[in-house]
């Protein structure tokens, strides 16, 4: 009886053995997933339709080395102009969340590369190099606007803090294709949109403004029965800046004020038509300059103005109103807000007048930068939204 016993606990012990052996398994290490705010990066085409405040998480079948996450060693990189884009990267065992420092632009290509020197946490081995390219929701526009007004049913700045204090006589209609939403449509009367603090959106050393418009001048008249022009917006008139399209559109002007760098400050007007040609001194520093459709049609240089000439020691755009005659709001479809006294009694530039030059038309998408876009992100944004 006690070898039939002792048989009988071998025999268990040596099943319990097999199966532990048949539970063991090799690591295995490879990327498991890769998404975006949902978006699956790690399909078989690229993604699209990527979120541009997204992070991105990498989930491995192991967990990873967090010293060898890095932005060297893992890169973000803007197709059209090969950026490399600063990221915050962290690592949580088998996930490594890519968080860009700002948010991506909108409608852009974008291009995620894991080198081999990213490893895993028990040394054995490396991530296989690879790379993902998706691209961020949305029509073309370069990331880091101050502002930017879409009109998708309201006056509100999606980009920053400048929502509209005031939406007067406004619809807001079907914009210029489908992607585009909706614009705000003026009557040409009294629609008015304002915006405070508009200083703080022109007080900078560089300044861009994109916009897209459409005038409507069918009724709009002056008070003689004369076609009448269009102030498309203003920030105190040429105390601040504005846009402004002639009743014959044969010309529009962007007016705006400048630092000069003397503790005053005077203004400068960029007129179209031109023939687009620039003087050729291998350096531009201080210039202003016009395009439409995605076209340069028009510019000038500070640097160019004789010696001596106060607008040599331009520094920027700086806001130069006061009031009661002007004030700091930033107004849609008229050359100053309702606030504003300057020029109340004239026919043409009075807001209380219905046939002053009130605009009329469709404004859409309004962005302001503090930086310089380039000739390749302007003519991206053209091609993106036409």
């Amino acid at each position: 009886m006690k070898q039939s016993l002792v048989f009988k606990s071998l025999a268990v012990l040596g099943l319990a053995l097999l199966t532990f052996q048949a539970c063991k398994k090799e690591k295995t290490y490879e990327l498991q997933s890769l998404v975006a705010g949902g978006v699956d990066l790690n399909g078989a085409t690229s993604a699209v339709g990527v979120d541009a405040k997204a992070d991105i998480v990498a989930t491995f079948s192991e967990a990873v080395d967090a010293a060898s996450a890095t932005g060297t060693n893992i890169t973000l990189v803007r197709d059209y102009d090969n950026a490399t884009i600063a990221t915050t990267i962290s690592v949580v065992d088998n996930a490594v969340t890519i968080n860009p420092n700002e948010d991506l632009g909108s409608g852009t290509l974008y291009k995620l590369t894991f080198s081999g020197s990213v490893k895993y946490a028990d040394g054995a081995a490396s991530v296989t190099t690879f790379s993902r390219t998706f691209t961020t929701a949305g029509t073309f526009a370069p990331a880091g606007a101050v502002a930017h007004w879409t009109f998708e049913g309201n006056g509100e700045d999606v980009a920053g803090s400048y929502d509209a204090s005031a939406v007067v006589s406004i619809n807001f209609d079907a914009s210029r294709n489908a992607n585009a939403g909706k614009a705000a449509t003026f009557n040409g009367d009294n629609s008015i949109i304002e915006v405070p603090n508009g200083d703080k959106l022109m007080n900078t050393s560089d300044f861009t403004m994109s916009f897209w418009v459409k005038a409507n001048s069918d009724g709009h008249v002056n008070a003689d029965g004369n076609p009448a022009g269009h102030f498309v917006m203003g920030l105190a008139a040429f105390y601040g800046f504005q846009f402004e399209i002639t009743s014959d559109y044969s010309w529009c002007k962007l007016a705006a004020r400048y630092d000069l760098g003397n503790n005053t400050t005077g203004s400068e007007d960029l007129w179209f038509p031109g023939n687009g040609q620039t003087y050729a001194n291998g350096g531009w520093t201080r210039q202003g300059i016009m395009y439409m459709n995605g076209e340069k049609m028009k510019s000038f240089d500070f640097d160019l103005w004789p010696d001596g000439d106060a607008k040599r020691g331009v520094t920027g755009l700086k806001y130069g109103g006061t009031a009661p005659e002007t004030v700091n709001e930033l107004a849609f479809g008229f050359i100053q807000s309702r606030s504003g006294q300057l020029w109340d009694t004239e026919p043409w530039g009075g807001y209380d007048f219905p046939t002053s030059n009130h605009f009329k038309g469709q404004l859409d998408d309004v962005r302001i930068y503090h930086k310089v876009l380039t000739d390749k992100e302007i003519e991206l944004m053209y091609n993106s939204e036409k």
